[in-house]
């Protein structure tokens, strides 16, 4: 009993509900860096990036926990570090390869050997598992090292006949034996997890075959009477119920986009019309959040068949988005979309029609197993990580009565599932469609999904208002520093505005520009093209309203503007609070107000993300790969990388945990002269082994004394003659590029969201014949806490931010950290620890159907 309490004093440290907070600076003799003080997070500090649960209205139960917290001894730390000794676990992958599973093997492996277990990799998927011998070979620290940036999976992956019959698994029962393995992690699709389950389940029967067949012995049974499975989903199609995401799914959106991205400046230089089909077979996820991020004109999905006429409001739709001035049009099919017959409908079949129909110079462009290439994105990296991690945890924590699991993503958590019943929902969904229950499949297929479904429809599919006779007038502007990704959160306020009946005015260059008087006014077309370029196309500038208000509130009065949309940074935060004191002097600033936040360094209080803020850890992945391949390339180097977020750490932590990093020094975890010493040793150390290149990263504002000139000094001077030291400060280039998907969906749904709010708003302060809002929850940020979408009054954050360095007191990427110390090879002291239980999936779908 004490054992598997220690086992979870340790675990639950790195991957359960636990938040760092800052601590004042230590003195000398405290603990360094290494030795962190963990504390109970508050519940709304749970979010992880969740391309399609983002505007769930309601949020997932929490994780039950203990209310009880142990405190470690040293002993019972060092006992920690040797849970799996004794222990061997496997990990193979299976079916199709997905960006992202090396990153979950590279973890299984690390925290297996951090644990004192030794870890076998399975090449070649269950046939290597059945054909055994060289299939299965012993893991070490650098045999994954430089796998986390590479795409498909490295130990191979191969469908396999021979595991689907008894002798197959009779077989690779007698190989896992043989080397005293007891614990399978399988990284795969519902079809992989299916055969894992039914392998476990025939275990004992397995073994008494081979027992009676002379091939094992009564005391090899004996020492492994039972084994336990986890399973990690690794599919691109993100069709998977119990997981908000699946590994892969992210990684193959940004091969999608690239290639949307590429072919819209072809067709719009001959006015083409462009049909591209992806992949997803029987789950149109891939096909939907393409359609929003790129602002296609049509999206063809097998969970919602079109409408019966569907080919004469095809062609409708495409004419009048020509005749609004678009050059082109993009269609985008599920390689799965039927029609309401079930039917099947193929990108021949509409190019055909439209070409028969409109004469539109139309191409199809399949693209096939590109989605699955390529390097994985930093949230696959980061996602198959915490995945690998729990799994190993849930691995060491199994008895012969845990039914074997699935490692899935709830939230910013990384949870357990029982396995079959994922798997049961899932082919619930295939049979709502075959049986032609639409209507229910896109329910099993969750909230979110439907709510991208009707987001989806409002853009492309509703006709703008003909009358320039607005409703209401709401103005959209953008403040502080460009972000990538703004320009998709104006393009959706103002068509969903325009939808809405709303007269639609855009601000130029912020705060500034709205004392000025730089105000337009801005019809469909004038966002048009806007979804996937980045900056700022409205221009926006730092300044704060404070010393307008004047000039601002007579030019509300002159353009008539009733309500606000400001898209920005940390400065749009304060400028709401600014206009918010205004009040009291200025009538006019009485009027509802939101801010959507948009910043690369991701520290807007009340959201756990920001909008541009994925393409900034994106930029940052790509730069760190490349630097590594030169450290590899030329050995007994290592690479100072300094990175933008002003005093908030999130893209250091999180591109450190993408990217590999040795170290990452952010200002929220004070770090002394004793830590970099530390880490210089620890380095020195690296080099002895095969790994022969370092890679630190470092926040901008992490140590006003420690800069990134002091860091590369010490580096360079204690390494002499032991490692070279090189030192690159990525500066701008975070705040630009193309948006990511992420960005691109998450800003669409967010200004959405934010305008539909507004037009709400402003009919709720309606009164005496003009808008009057002067209370606290007229002026909101929108953010995005646990799986939702809330509007949180900018009044009430105060409390909660920390102003003189503009970052949330409280932030929940603060405990990943642990994880990346561990994964870099750290023996770090965890002080606490809760206990999480097993959910079912079936308690999900009560709230929302998982996706």
């Amino acid at each position: 009993m004490r054992k598997k309490e220690l086992h979870l004093k340790f675990f639950m440290c790195v991957i359960q509900s636990r938040q760092l907070v800052r601590t004042p600076q230590r003195t000398a003799g405290e603990a360094s860096t290494s030795s962190m003080r963990l504390q109970r997070p508050p519940p709304e500090t749970d979010a992880l990036k969740t391309l399609d649960t983002m505007d769930d209205p309601d949020t997932m139960e929490s994780i039950p926990v203990l209310n009880n917290e142990w405190i470690m001894t040293h002993e019972e730390h060092h006992a920690a570090r040797t849970l799996g000794i004794g222990k061997a676990i496997a990990v193979l992958t299976s079916g199709g390869d997905a960006q992202g599973m090396n990153a979950a093997v590279r973890a299984v492996v690390r925290v297996g050997i951090f644990t004192g277990a030794r870890v076998f990799f399975v090449h070649e998927g269950y046939q290597g598992l059945v054909d055994g011998g060289e299939h299965i070979r012993e893991a070490t620290w650098e045999s994954v090292s430089m796998m986390l940036q590479l795409g498909g999976t490295v130990i191979g992956s191969a469908r396999c006949k021979d595991f689907r019959e008894r002798e197959g698994r009779v077989r690779a029962a007698y190989n896992l034996v043989k080397l005293g393995i007891t614990n399978l992690c399988v990284i795969g699709g519902d079809g992989s997890l299916t055969g894992a389950d039914t392998f476990r389940s025939e275990w004992g029967d397995l073994l008494n075959d081979l027992q009676k067949a002379g091939k094992i012995t009564a005391e090899e049974a004996k020492k492994s009477s039972y084994l336990n499975i986890v399973g990690l989903v690794g599919s691109i199609d993100n069709d998977f119920c119990g997981t908000d995401m699946t590994i892969g799914t992210d990684s193959a959106l940004h091969r999608i986009i690239e290639i949307v991205d590429a072919i819209t400046t072809t067709a719009q230089s001959h006015q083409r019309t462009f049909v591209l089909e992806v992949m997803g077979r029987h789950c149109g996820y891939l096909a939907l959040v393409t359609s929003l991020s790129c602002g296609a004109d049509w999206v063809f999905i097998p969970e919602c068949p079109p409408d019966d006429d569907w080919e004469d409001h095809l062609c409708r739709r495409l004419s009048e988005t020509r005749t609004r001035g678009s050059r082109l049009n993009i269609i985008i099919v599920a390689e799965g979309a039927i029609d309401k017959d079930g039917k099947p409908i193929t990108s021949e079949d509409i190019k055909n029609l439209v070409v028969k129909r409109l004469g539109y110079d139309t191409r199809v462009t399949v693209l096939g197993h590109v989605q699955r290439g390529g390097t994985p994105s930093a949230f696959d990296r980061i996602l198959g990580s915490r995945m690998g991690v729990e799994a190993v945890m849930a691995l060491l924590e199994g008895t012969p009565d845990t039914p074997a699991c699935v490692v899935s993503l709830s939230g910013n958590q990384a949870v357990r599932l029982p396995l079959m019943e994922c798997v049961q929902v899932t082919k619930e969904v295939t049979k709502a469609m075959n049986e032609k229950k639409f209507d229910e499949a896109m329910k099993l297929r969750g909230r979110s999904f439907m709510n991208n479904w009707e987001v989806y429809k409002l853009l492309a599919h509703v006709r703008p208002p003909v009358s320039k006779a607005g409703l209401h007038t709401v103005a959209v502007m953008n403040v502080g520093a460009p972000a990538a990704g703004m320009n998709a959160a104006v393009r959706s306020t103002v068509r969903i505005g325009l939808i809405q009946g709303n007269r639609v005015l855009v601000v130029h260059d912020g705060f500034e520009g709205l004392a000025k008087g730089q105000i337009e006014e801005a019809g469909w077309s004038y966002v048009g093209g806007w979804i996937g370029q980045g900056g700022s196309k409205l221009g926006t500038k730092r300044t704060l309203p404070k010393k307008n208000l004047e000039q601002i509130s007579a030019n509300i009065t002159k353009f008539n503007i009733q309500g606000l949309v400001i898209i920005g940074g940390f400065e749009a935060y304060t400028g709401g609070l600014e206009l918010m004191e205004g009040r009291k002097q200025f009538d006019e600033l009485c009027i509802p107000f939101v801010v959507i936040p948009a910043t690369v360094s991701n520290n807007v209080p009340g959201s756990d993300f920001s909008v541009g803020a994925d393409t900034a850890l994106n930029t940052i992945c790509t730069t760190c790969d490349r630097i590594k391949q030169s450290a590899a390339g030329t050995k007994r180097r290592v690479f100072i990388i300094e990175t933008m977020g002003g005093y908030c750490g999130y893209l250091a932590t999180m591109a450190g945990l993408a990217a590999g990093a040795d170290a990452a020094y952010i200002f929220e975890e004070p770090f002394t002269i004793r830590d970099l010493q530390a880490n210089v040793e620890h380095l020195v150390q690296k080099m002895k082994t095969t790994v022969k290149r370092g890679l630190v990263l470092r926040n901008e504002k992490s140590n006003e004394n420690y800069t990134t000139d002091f860091i590369f000094n010490l580096y360079s001077e204690e390494g002499k003659g032991i490692f070279d030291s090189r030192k690159n400060v990525l500066g701008h280039m975070q705040q630009g590029g193309s948006p990511t998907p992420f960005d691109r969906n998450f800003a669409t749904k967010m200004g959405a969201k934010a305008m539909t709010w507004m037009t709400g708003k402003i009919k709720e302060s309606y009164r005496n014949g003009r808008i009057f809002a002067n209370t606290p929850d007229s002026g909101c940020v929108l953010g995005m806490r646990k799986r939702a979408l809330v509007f949180q009054p900018v009044t009430e954050l105060k409390d909660q931010t920390d102003f003189e360095h503009r970052i949330p007191k409280e932030q929940w990427w603060l405990k990943l950290r642990p994880i990346l110390k561990i994964l870099a090879k750290y023996e770090i002291d965890l002080d606490t620890s809760e206990h999480a239980h097993l959910e079912h999936i079936s308690r999900k779908r009560s709230g929302e159907a998982p996706v």
